[in-house]
């Protein structure tokens, strides 16, 4: 099925765009406080998120230092790649879209709650059921998680994830299937990007390029195509025998179960 989208125009033809390094961006920024580094390759831990980052992933140099940061043999998932230096295997990878807050009309939820570690055991059972990408137990530290709770039960969440300077990314969106229908996710989507607005950020967001009703709903409510991500996991060389190590292997562009950020409203 076929999607017609709006992209959001380009502040520049030629100079690189920080979300273009989203992560990256993120580690070395307002997040390098969470950071393991080594060089020019740096991560989360590994119970925040699964994400890590390269400085130029053109570079062999930073996929040295990320083989030495992860270890030899590790899956580990990279964005924006287009091939693997020698060595290195392919798992899985897919395709997804970033979307940017053009239009967006944000107002806090009096309805929504914030969530915290004491929630992550609730958190962990939603994200289980909806699947909106992954979610881990100290993933709450990365922003503002905010939740609504029908008589006490966590049915809806959103939060904050990547947070390159001057943008914040909203991830983790999704309703429990018995409450989906009743705008839920949109009214807390309009609340974490209240808060995002509120410190001077854009909010962005990603999707699974195959989530065609995320990424139209989001569409609806005034986030814009920026571009369309590649993502991969990928093996560090080491760890397998039969790895043939061969040099400027093509990433493609798509698998059956990619994995990856992939927001859903539900």
């Amino acid at each position: 099925m076929s999607i017609s989208v709006h992209h959001a125009p380009s502040t520049s033809p030629t100079e690189p765009h920080i979300l273009d390094n989203a992560a990256w961006a993120a580690l070395t920024g307002p997040h390098a406080h969470l950071a393991e580094r080594l060089g020019r390759a740096a991560r989360y831990p590994t119970d925040v998120s699964p994400f890590t980052a390269l400085e130029d992933p053109a570079d062999p140099r930073a996929w040295d230092d990320l083989a030495a940061l992860v270890g030899p043999g590790t899956v580990t998932p990279v964005t924006e790649v287009r091939t693997l230096p020698a060595g290195w295997e392919i798992e899985d990878s897919g395709e997804g879209v970033q979307m940017v807050d053009t239009a967006l009309y944000t107002e806090p939820a009096p309805e929504a709650v914030p969530l915290g570690p004491a929630d992550v055991p609730e958190i962990l059972g939603l994200i289980a059921l909806t699947r909106p990408g992954p979610f881990l137990p100290r993933t709450v530290e990365l922003g503002t998680y905010l939740g609504i709770r029908d008589h006490g039960r966590l049915i809806a969440l959103a939060g904050e994830r990547l947070r390159p300077p001057g943008w914040t990314e909203i991830s983790a969106v999704c309703t429990h299937p018995d409450h989906r229908g009743r705008g839920l996710a949109t009214r807390l989507v309009r609340a974490v990007a209240a808060g995002i607005r509120e410190r001077g950020d854009t909010p962005f967001l990603h999707a699974a390029g195959s989530n065609i009703h995320a990424i139209r709903l989001y569409e609806s409510i005034g986030f814009t195509l920026r571009r369309r991500t590649r993502f991969a996991l990928v093996r560090t060389p080491g760890g397998q025998p039969d790895a043939q190590g061969r040099d400027g292997q093509e990433v493609p562009a798509a698998a059956p179960s990619a994995p990856g950020p992939a927001p859903s409203h539900g």
